[in-house]
């Protein structure tokens, strides 16, 4: 009998209409992964293509070590949903986050298995499809293209520098999962994850792995509306999934910074210069709170007051310069005492 509090890993895999790929995935998974202290759970999102059947076939033939679980939802309710769900029914120390679809290889996630569970300073590591030199195949220029965007719009909005922010294969120990609540329940649970991981103050690590794409005509579920779709899930967690203060900080930060825009330029440049200072300001104040970016406001007061013409819009930019490496300063002496959440 396995006993589920001595579950080591947790390996979680959503599925909708795989039966093409679930057999071949189901061995891979013996070779990785046959342990008595690990759990495997499917979660069939509602499959329509005899993937329910596939899968109770697997599990009667009980020629495995590992804990299989299949939980079935009624209806398709997106990948977000179906992870949700695993994890609830999840009990390993470390969540091992798997597609179905045989795009990323089964060896890379053992690998990030065995990093994780061998360095006790790591707590979260990402695949990434951009950063191996390992085989890939990859077909769609659109697709990847979005996928890069978006990365880098997380990184600007984060503060972070992950290459790939989209990939499926990613692992965590429990202490992450207890930290974070998913709410998100389609292909955007990728970005709730990652912000809500920056958010709790986790690093997060990369590692490089293979990727095989595949057509719709394979089974693709994804499609570029969803890659659109992120960037509604990008601005959602950045600027609205926040604290009070946090809001607060936003709201401050981009008002004082359109006032400093509205200095610069004639006519529609003018407005042109609110606009963006106005935006930039808002990102001020995602990493600063309301003390740390007076002391940026601040700085650029002084200024102000120095030199004449173009020479002010300089010494505007230096002292600005100058207030964030002051502000970023104070902001870390204080990042672990009990005043964090005011700096």
């Amino acid at each position: 009998m396995h006993q589920e509090n001595k579950i080591d890993l947790s390996v979680i895999i959503p599925v909708f209409n795989e039966k093409n790929f679930l057999t071949k995935l189901f061995e891979e998974i013996k070779n990785y992964f046959n342990d008595s202290k690990n759990e495997v759970i499917f979660v069939d999102d509602g499959s329509t293509d005899g993937s329910t059947n596939i899968l109770k076939g697997l599990k009667e033939k009980k020629n495995y070590k590992f804990l299989f679980k299949l939980i079935k939802l009624d209806i398709n309710s997106g990948k977000g949903k179906a992870i949700q769900t695993g994890i609830k029914n999840s009990v390993g120390e470390y969540i091992l986050l798997q597609d179905a679809d045989l795009e990323l290889d089964t060896r890379d996630a053992r690998e990030m298995y065995d990093m994780i569970k061998n360095n006790s300073d790591i707590k979260c590591i990402f695949g990434s499809r951009y950063l191996s030199g390992k085989l890939k195949k990859n077909n769609y220029f659109f697709n990847s293209l979005i996928g890069k965007l978006n990365s880098l719009i997380f990184n600007i909005f984060f503060a972070q520098s992950i290459s790939d922010v989209h990939c499926g294969l990613k692992i965590l120990h429990r202490n992450v999962i207890e930290k974070i609540k998913l709410t998100v329940n389609d292909f955007g649970i990728e970005i709730d994850l990652a912000s809500q991981i920056v958010r709790n103050n986790f690093n997060i690590y990369e590692f490089g792995v293979s990727y095989f794409f595949r057509s719709k005509a394979e089974g693709k579920k994804i499609t570029w509306i969803d890659g659109l779709k992120s960037f509604y899930y990008l601005i959602k967690s950045r600027f609205f999934d926040n604290s009070i203060s946090t809001n607060l900080s936003i709201l401050y930060s981009s008002i004082y910074m359109a006032y400093v825009g509205s200095h610069f330029g004639m006519g529609l440049g003018n407005t042109l210069f609110i606009i963006f200072f106005f935006i930039f300001g808002s990102v001020i104040g995602i990493h600063f709170k309301i003390i740390t970016s007076s002391i940026i406001f601040f700085s650029i007061f002084i200024g102000s007051f120095f030199s004449k013409g173009n020479g002010t819009t300089f010494a505007v930019i230096i002292f600005f310069i100058i207030g964030i490496f002051i502000a970023r300063s104070v902001k870390q002496h204080f990042i672990n005492t009990k005043f964090n959440r005011y700096f």
